[in-house]
């Protein structure tokens, strides 16, 4: 399968994601090897990953309950997919690049569940309370 984005279309992406990460309480980013860690008080909760091992994807593999992960999965193969290393343990990809079409409401969520799994008690009543 051939993917198509630009340098454009990782940036816009990499924006809407510290948006959204910036709502959340102790949350962060963290730029590595060309790729962007989301993290919560030291501990990854997913990745932005730009052409993981020249496989031409532009997405977000993001921590995730494995009935999660097989239910959107196979709802959607289109636009998720099962992650290298980190799928076995529940870890959900969701295609960002333009023609994957990605529902960025979606994402949002996805985003903030898989906080959820890291974050404290506090930081979430935090965020909870802040809606």
């Amino acid at each position: 399968m051939t993917y198509a984005w630009s340098e454009e279309d990782r940036l816009e992406a990499r924006e809407r994601l510290v948006a959204q990460v910036g709502k959340l309480p102790e949350a962060g980013f963290e730029d590595s090897h060309g790729h962007t860690g989301l993290i919560c008080r030291g501990k990854r909760f997913g990745w932005l990953v730009v052409d993981h091992h020249g496989d031409g994807r532009l997405a977000l593999w993001v921590k995730a309950p494995r009935e999660e992960q097989r239910a959107l999965v196979a709802g959607d193969p289109a636009r998720y997919f099962v992650p290298p290393y980190v799928g076995p343990s529940g870890w959900v990809g969701v295609l960002l690049d333009p023609a994957s079409n990605p529902d960025w409401d979606e994402v949002a969520a996805l985003v903030e569940q898989a906080w959820r799994m890291s974050a404290t008690k506090r930081a979430i009543a935090a965020h909870d309370g802040s809606h």
